[in-house]
């Protein structure tokens, strides 16, 4: 039977609680229960007997000591590391090493008194040797140096891979067990964890291939088992959710219990039948009600079935704000599958693995607070407060505490033989070795190695997570390494007062002078509830009319004559009409993205997304206005004032397109109003009750009816109009290309003033993705920049150019990804593309990807779900993507959901980077650009060569927020300036400059005041 998906649980607290009253609740539940100087007399010793007899070279703590992370010769390495192996070309691995170890000085790195001072010199020396043969620049200039450098490269390559030996226990299963069995020969108590290398799944293709990885890994440990001896004191397997399934997210949450909870089921009966150990490892803090949903499901089937099997469990991350009441969910989970089983459920306690990533994605969001601690020392509260509830409900609970730092351990153990309880430690493989070689001296407990499975080439994303993570300057295991750091303060009690956060709040990441704009977090149902009301309640009433419109000259007059008054007013109080505007707009967020939704068929991301941006350009418009657009005193000759004054310029006609109907609109009307301008706003003519709205906020924030008005119909009656009326004193457009040389044409032949012309039109915009870059990144932000919002952004990726080493792979996993996208109804939270925006646009798109049927190779295209007829008239354009030759084969913009694919390397049309580039550049446009690889330089280089507005490195390339990336093209892709960003207003404005002769009337007063001045008269007389 096909399961049914349960609500979302509400018994957690919101993940975006404020992080100082949850750390002093901590405080006040280990108040008694931990003696912090026990703790530290018990790990004293440990420490200390670290330091006198260090670790092997290899070991993570003697790395850390000699590169560390903050160093440039660290970060190569970790560069190095990240990249080098799954690079299948020589060219761009001698560029990639190059790029890497040309930034560091690896001699002078380790000179000092280092604790393997000997291996350390060879390295460094190694090291340098190789930097001196390999080229300057991409391409070696000679026969000598190119084989210097194919040496250099393969001995690098094979240092890199020594390397993930240390932290990688063998690259296949059997050749795991094999070393866990050497490893025990010497320490017979020793338990493993396998966890098999590799990123979350991106195509369905992935995830069957690490299910069928996970099958055969626990079949390969369940043969090795000591049968009998149950899951505790066995070797076990941890698992990833999102490797199971590529769309494991709040948002497929339907799907997530059709197809993952199913093969989660059939490794847990797996492992049950083996008496082995399985543990769901953790992930982003947005899946966490997710993940204890079917943890929860899970546990009823175990108790089912498997009622003697107690080697089901979890892993819960310290470092979320909410993790203590995460563990207490898990108990109430097990206990309510407890009776009459014994259910007993397994839980692995971190600090954290993605923290950075939640700061982001929180910041990005614009969310409340962050949904994780932003002071180390605040997780390490949280852990010991976690560590104390798992000790709470150890009947229930079998804790496992995974910790390197030698502080945590102590105090676990101290807080242990309060309340005796059954629990093991973990470690991962690789670190801590010398921390638990003291501790299981002195006090044998039981101790698990979390132990990656994997080719070396796929180690990359964890060895780099773990080595920024223990590497960071905060960490125990850095400071450890660290002779300068005492013992006693190396051991330093955490469990002092709370003080501030180490972050400010995602709403204040810009500082006192603007704020960040709301956002809503639609993975939590009690933030998204109020947009899915406010979508049905529009879906009852219906979009409003709005009239064409009418009298437009009699409409430009009196903008004109109320441009006067408008103008007169100080800066400072437009400014404040605008931030008022901001003010309401974000308390009004729910009512206009239903409004987005139903008229502009956006989906809920796009719509709170774009409800953002236009909060975000009236804040920072004001604050651009209040720094730019006052007096402005010059320097001159002295007898002499000299002011610069910016003024409006009359009447401004603000022409803005469907896509962005909210955002672009309000952009444009409220930088001419802030600039002193009357504006007549013509918003598309199939999005206008969203400019309706918005127009009569700005009313009600204090705009006055006589500058501004809301004139809606064809661009080729009231646009037309509009842009040759001579009272039009400025024109600010977005959209095609074509329709801006008509304006531009307009203009040109206007008898009178000669205006400016703000344009922003479109783009053929490219992605150039060399062999170094990372295909999961890469898969990511192709999918994310081509296809969502239905392609229909001005930003949308177009051609994707993907070097011929790295293609096959690339567009596979693109092509899996593109088949997981879901399409309906924009209005449904699971709805990734939507409609597209009308009839015409529909019937343009289909001629195209009839013609690329016909003329290109298909790579792929999403089905048409069966009855999406009856949404939008049908008007659904598949997602595809098909090859062609040759840049030039893409001659115009493509505004919908159809990706282009070239290839480019050796033997291609375009063999070079450079060449590639010069081609991009040919097709005239220039708006957005993605750059996808590992080579700093070369990233350099392509910006510098590109002619583009925009460029994005190892990212998606859409979404720009204002005031970060301020947006806007050039050649074919507009006029500039960018809107967003510091130069926008100004060309608003007109310029005057009054000049007036203070000494004409009886002389510089203020000159002759001076005392300079009076001692030469003095001496005059």
């Amino acid at each position: 039977m096909k399961p049914t998906a349960p609500p979302p649980l509400s018994r957690l607290p919101s993940p975006l609680a404020e992080e100082l009253p949850v750390v002093q609740a901590h405080l006040r539940t280990l108040d008694g229960a931990l003696d912090w100087a026990e703790a530290q007399a018990i790990a004293q010793p440990w420490v200390q007997a670290v330091r006198d007899e260090p670790a092997p070279f290899w070991a993570m703590e003697s790395l850390l000591r000699e590169y560390p992370i903050s160093s440039a010769e660290g970060l190569a390495l970790m560069r190095l590391a990240e990249a080098l192996l799954r690079v299948p070309d020589a060219q761009t691995a001698i560029a990639l090493t190059a790029d890497q170890l040309g930034r560091a000085d690896f001699e002078a790195a380790t000179e000092g008194d280092g604790p393997h001072p000997m291996l350390a010199s060879l390295s460094a020396s190694a090291i340098g040797l190789s930097k001196r043969f390999l080229p300057q620049g991409e391409q070696p200039p000679g026969l000598f140096k190119r084989l210097g450098a194919h040496t250099v490269v393969a001995a690098t390559v094979r240092a890199i891979q020594l390397l993930g030996r240390q932290f990688v226990l063998g690259q296949s299963i059997a050749e795991a067990l094999g070393e866990a069995r050497g490893r025990r020969k010497a320490e017979p108590a020793l338990r493993y964890s396998f966890d098999m290398l590799g990123e979350g799944a991106r195509t369905e293709r992935d995830a069957l291939r690490y299910l069928a990885a996970y099958r055969d890994a626990i079949a390969a440990i369940g043969a090795a088992a000591n049968r009998g001896a149950g899951p505790e004191a066995n070797d076990g397997i941890s698992i990833k959710l999102s490797a199971l399934f590529p769309r494991y997210e709040e948002h497929q949450r339907e799907r997530v219990f059709a197809e993952l909870l199913p093969r989660l089921l059939t490794l847990i009966d797996a492992a049950a039948a083996a008496d082995l150990n399985l543990t769901v490892d953790a992930e982003e803090s947005e899946r966490l009600e997710l993940s204890l949903d079917l943890i929860d499901a899970c546990a009823a089937h175990i108790a089912a079935r498997h009622s003697s099997w107690r080697g089901f469990g979890l892993a819960i991350q310290a470092y979320q704000t909410r993790a203590v009441a995460c563990v207490h969910e898990v108990a109430r989970i097990a206990r309510l599958h407890n009776r009459p089983h014994g259910l007993r459920l397994m839980v692995r306690l971190v600090k954290g693995a993605y923290w950075d990533g939640e700061i982001k994605r929180a910041q990005e969001l614009g969310l409340a607070d962050y949904p994780v601690f932003t002071h180390k020392h605040h997780t390490d509260i949280a852990y010991l407060a976690c560590a104390q509830a798992l000790l709470d409900h150890a009947e229930v609970i079998y804790p496992q505490f995974a910790t390197h730092n030698a502080g945590t351990i102590a105090a676990i153990a101290a807080m242990a033989e309060r309340q005796p309880a059954k629990f093991e430690l973990q470690r991962l493989h690789g670190m801590g070795e010398a921390v638990y070689r003291e501790v299981m001296k002195s006090r044998p407990l039981p101790l698990r190695i979390y132990a990656p499975v994997g080719e070396h080439r796929d180690l990359l994303a964890y060895l780099v997570r773990r080595l920024l993570e223990n590497g960071a300057n905060s960490s125990f295991v850095h400071q450890l390494a660290d002779p300068r750091i005492d013992v006693a303060q190396l051991l330093a009690s955490p469990l002092h007062a709370a003080g501030k956060p180490g972050q400010p709040a995602p709403r204040a990441m810009f500082g006192a002078e603007r704020r960040n704009s709301a956002g809503v977090d639609l993975s939590v149902p009690a933030e998204r509830a109020p947009l899915l009301a406010a979508i049905e309640a529009r879906r009852a009433t219906g979009v409003p009319a709005v009239r064409e419109a009418s009298a437009i000259d009699a409409t430009m007059q009196r903008l004109h004559a109320g441009h006067l008054a408008w103008n007169a007013r100080p800066v400072a109080e437009r400014a404040a009409v605008l931030e008022r505007a901001a003010d309401r707009l974000e308390a009004a967020l729910a009512t206009y993205c239903g409004l987005l939704v139903a008229e502009a068929h956006k989906t809920l991301g796009d719509g709170v997304a774009e409800v953002r941006e236009a909060v975000d350009f009236c804040r920072y418009y004001a604050q651009q206005a209040r720094e730019q657009l006052a007096p402005r005193e010059l320097p001159g000759p002295t007898g002499e004032r000299n002011t610069l004054h910016l003024h409006g310029r009359g009447v401004f006609v603000c022409i803005s397109p469907w896509n962005f109907p909210l955002a672009i609109f309000a952009g444009q009307v409220v930088a001419a109003l802030v600039a002193g301008n009357a504006v007549a706003a013509k918003p598309a003519e199939q999005t206008p009750a969203v400019a309706q709205a918005f127009v009569e906020l700005l009313f009600d924030a204090g705009v006055p009816r006589s500058a501004l008005a809301l004139l809606h119909g064809p661009g080729e009656t009231v646009g037309a109009q509009l842009v040759a009326h001579p009272l039009a004193a400025g024109v600010c457009f977005t959209g095609s290309t074509q329709v801006a040389k008509l304006i531009q044409r307009a203009l040109a032949a206007k008898d009178g003033p000669i205006v400016p012309l703000i344009a922003e039109t479109g783009g053929l915009n490219a992605m150039l993705v060399d062999s170094s870059a990372l295909p999961e990144q890469v898969s990511d932000a192709v999918v994310q920049s081509a296809f969502r919002s239905a392609g229909q952004r001005c930003s949308a990726l177009r051609l994707l150019c993907v070097h011929q080493g790295i293609a096959d792979g690339v567009v596979e996993m693109v092509a899996g990804a593109l088949h997981e996208l879901r399409l309906g109804d924009p209005a449904e939270l699971a709805t990734d593309v939507g409609p597209v925006i009308d009839a015409e646009a529909h019937a343009a798109l289909s001629r195209h990807v009839e013609r690329l049927e016909r003329e290109a190779r298909r790579l792929a295209r999403r089905e048409l779900p069966d009855g999406i007829e009856r949404l939008a008239n049908g008007r659904f354009i598949a997602p595809c993507a098909y090859e062609i030759g040759r840049v030039a084969d893409l001659k115009q913009e493509v505004f919908g959901p159809v990706l282009h694919v070239v290839r480019w390397g050796p033997g291609t049309a375009a063999p070079e980077l450079d060449a590639l580039v010069a081609q991009i550049n040919a097709l005239g446009y220039g708006l957005t650009l993605g750059i996808q690889t590992r080579i700093d330089s070369r990233a350099e280089r392509i910006a510098q060569l590109a002619r583009v507005g925009n460029v994005y490195v190892n990212r998606n390339m859409i979404g720009a927020v204002v005031g970060v990336q301020p947006f806007g093209g050039e050649g074919l892709s507009g006029t500039g300036p960018k809107a967003g960003g510091p130069l926008y207003l100004p060309r608003f404005c007109g310029e005057r400059t009054l000049t007036v002769n203070t000494a004409a009337a009886g002389g510089n007063a203020q000159l002759l005041a001076g005392d300079e001045a009076v001692a030469v008269g003095a001496g005059m007389h």
